[in-house]
């Protein structure tokens, strides 16, 4: 979207959530990259980042219940065995949606429930759902983080690029929490840029002891 979206509000209607795309493929970034895994893309996004190359504008209102049956659907492989057993649910920005009835029946069903969020909104979900949540470069969505991720925050996952900093003292912060810390570089569809974020990548995975992160979905060629 690089900036262009619009600038999506939460909702609240339980029985209904805005889609954009489900789809089995590989987890590609962060805690469970490598699992075969289900992806739920929800539409809309309360920011508009510059670098976001992923689209949610396109989306519709799907009912829960037609949710479930399209990820159970996408679980299993073509000799009927359940091989995707990781649900990623992501956006836009999740967080927006009214998304506790969707994890609390996933879970229900057997499945893991991972959530990509930005930080900016925060929902009270089961305490099985992982939660990914990744800052952007704004002071006071920083802020509103730092007041729930001590008991709700599986890991952090920051992208980076030299082009905009102001990381280092959240960096310095995150040091004393027992949270993962995967830092990843921006892919800016440039080769003298992506090799410049992911050297920067590599000199803060050094300095603070994180976790590099890379977008694998991209080197081997998966959505």
């Amino acid at each position: 979207m690089f900036g262009k979206n619009k600038v999506y509000k939460p909702h609240n209607n339980p029985n209904f959530l805005d889609v954009q795309e489900i789809f089995p493929t590989i987890q590609g970034e962060g805690l469970f990259v490598g699992w075969p895994v289900v992806f739920l893309r929800l539409g809309g996004c309360n920011l508009q980042c510059l670098f976001c190359d992923t689209e949610f504008d396109n989306y519709q209102a799907v009912s829960i219940e037609e949710i479930i049956k399209k990820i159970q659907q996408f679980s299993y492989n073509e000799n009927q065995q359940r091989v995707r057993k990781l649900v990623v649910i992501t956006g836009g920005e999740p967080m927006l949606q009214p998304i506790e009835l969707l994890c609390q029946t996933l879970i229900a069903y057997g499945f893991l429930v991972q959530i990509e969020t930005n930080g900016t909104f925060y929902r009270k979900l089961a305490s099985e759902v992982k939660i990914i949540c990744s800052p952007k470069n704004n002071k006071n969505q920083t802020l509103q983080v730092q007041s729930w991720w001590k008991n709700s925050i599986s890991a952090f996952k920051f992208v980076v690029s030299k082009n905009f900093l102001g990381y280092d003292k959240i960096f310095y912060d995150l040091v004393g929490f027992d949270i993962p810390v995967y830092v990843q570089p921006i892919d800016e569809n440039c080769a003298k840029k992506n090799s410049d974020n992911l050297n920067l990548a590599l000199d803060i995975c050094n300095k603070y002891g994180y976790i590099l992160s890379l977008q694998t979905h991209k080197i081997i060629g998966v959505r």
